[in-house]
């Protein structure tokens, strides 16, 4: 019997169906849009998003029953911060207010006139910004109380999916902890600040770790997802501590580094380290999805760039159909380009959380081309982690090598460039979609499937390319990189008026 791994992400969501081994038995993904009605929102649609995880299941499912292993346990994973709005009865409705949408940012003033950072870290230690689902909460209680009100439950995307496929409401800890409403180390709502923001805590969920099981597929589910009828559902967590374990990341002292539409460095740790440390360098700190292990993130925009270029300078490629990456890559020179990307496209990541800049590609001439550009901005997204590298270091992480994961790892070019930029082997493991798999291995680990997660991951986690850095290209880059630390500081002023 086969296990089911689902990761619903901001540009799109996937299923695959595994086996015990480890080995991909079917799959499924959709791409659903960014709806931006104003200038500083983004928005997926409830609906829309739901039916796309609805489809890529049925594609895994009927794949592996197909292949004779049907899937017996299933288990989600999700991006952060965006809730869907879900009622009672199981339906979704509305859309969900993404990471990247600027609305609440008066709410998070208020909270930082009661708290100080370093109060406010003792109970959610997360670094106070906009990006999380309180000031989006409250921006909808305010706002939109109609939606807020119908809504019986507000649950981020990786535990909606198990909810309305027929199982419990509930909040995974890694998940829970995206919302600056969780207490860390009581691993639940914090009463004081739900009080606060005077939010309902029957609305959120109960607390529940990752791997525990939270009920059945129901009958109505099974017909539309084209499962059997009482299918395990197994609770997952948030998208890159899924994508940690399925890298194989069982073990403190390591970090993974996922490219999906957001590239996320992420470190493990054997406990929770001093806050003054992580605060420092702008570290948050939450569960792993494996008990006893922590995890920060070190993140900004990286798929997400890499779409918005396709979008925007290969559309007639992609209207034709044609493989629009694979036609990107063959424009793009081997040596590194002259150009300087600064990837602030939206509100940047960990250290700084820059909401007010805007992103920017330096160095253009007549005779630049799109490959080069297309190449400038893949550099430019690996340049931003170089500070963080130091940051990982200091707190004990081993930075000598990274396993590197997610949609951006089928990328040789990609790869190659990260190895070059950090100096370091970039190691591709044969399942690129960790996140998935991951999800998969706490479905198996919830059925007895493996004694453990070392046994989960010595059975289904294989390595499959080491991409060596270039010594010449090396030391170009470290010049570089230089100038890349030089362009914000240069740029801060006009970009904030922009």
């Amino acid at each position: 019997m086969s296990l089911l791994g689902v990761d619903v992400g901001t540009t799109g969501c996937k299923a695959v169906a595994f086996s015990v081994e480890g080995c991909t038995l079917a799959g499924g993904y959709r791409e659903y849009p960014t709806v931006r009605p104003q200038p500083g929102w983004a928005e997926l649609d409830g609906p829309t998003v739901w039916e796309s995880v609805c489809a890529v299941i049925r594609e895994a499912a009927e794949g592996a029953e197909r292949a004779g292993d049907p899937v017996e346990a299933l288990c989600a994973g999700s991006m952060g911060e965006a809730v869907a709005m879900v009622t009672r009865d199981r339906t979704v409705f509305g859309r969900s207010l993404l990471s990247s949408d600027l609305r609440g940012g008066e709410y998070i003033e208020g909270l930082c006139r009661r708290y100080s950072q370093e109060r406010f870290y003792r109970i959610n230690p997360n670094i106070l910004g906009v990006h999380y689902t309180l000031p989006k909460l409250l921006w909808l209680r305010d706002h939109e109380p109609e939606r807020f009100a119908r809504a019986d439950y507000f649950l981020l995307w990786g535990d909606a999916v198990p909810f309305l496929l027929g199982g419990e409401a509930v909040a995974t800890y890694s998940l829970a902890n995206r919302t600056l409403l969780f207490d860390l180390w009581r691993e639940d709502w914090s009463e004081e600040l739900l009080a606060f923001a005077r939010l309902p805590r029957e609305k959120l969920g109960a607390c529940v770790p990752a791997g525990k099981v939270v009920g059945r597929v129901s009958d109505h589910a099974a017909r539309v997802c084209g499962l059997k009828p009482g299918v395990l559902l197994v609770s997952g967590g948030h998208d890159q501590c899924c994508n940690a374990l399925g890298a194989g990341l069982v073990r403190p002292g390591q970090a993974v580094c996922g490219i999906g539409s957001f590239e996320c460095l992420t470190p493990v740790y054997a406990e929770i380290p001093e806050p003054h440390r992580l605060l420092r360098h702008g570290l948050n700190i939450e569960h792993h999805v494996l008990p006893g292990l922590y995890v920060s993130f070190l993140y900004n925009q990286g798929g997400s760039l890499v779409k918005w270029f396709r979008d925007v300078f290969a559309a007639a490629e992609k209207r034709s159909e044609a493989d629009v990456y694979a036609l990107l890559n063959a424009e793009v020179p081997e040596m590194p380009t002259r150009l300087l990307v600064l990837p602030h496209f939206e509100t940047t990541g960990p250290p700084r959380f820059i909401a007010d800049s805007a992103g920017a590609i330096v160095g253009l001439r007549a005779g630049t081309s799109r490959g080069e550009i297309f190449k400038a901005v893949l550099e430019g997204e690996t340049f931003y982690f170089v500070e963080s590298l130091a940051a990982l270091r200091e707190m004990g992480i081993d930075t000598s090598r990274f396993f590197v994961t997610g949609g951006g790892a089928r990328s040789d070019r990609w790869l190659q460039i990260k190895a070059d930029i950090w100096g370091v082997p970039i190691i591709r493991p044969r399942v690129t979609e960790a996140g998935v798999l991951g999800a998969a291995l706490l479905a198996g680990m919830a059925l007895g499937k493996y004694a453990g997660a070392e046994e989960a991951v010595r059975r289904c986690v294989a390595m499959d390319r080491v991409f060596e850095p270039d010594p010449v290209r090396h030391e170009f880059y470290r010049e570089r990189a230089k100038l890349y630390e030089a362009l914000y500081p240069a740029l801060a002023s006009l970009l904030r008026q922009l």
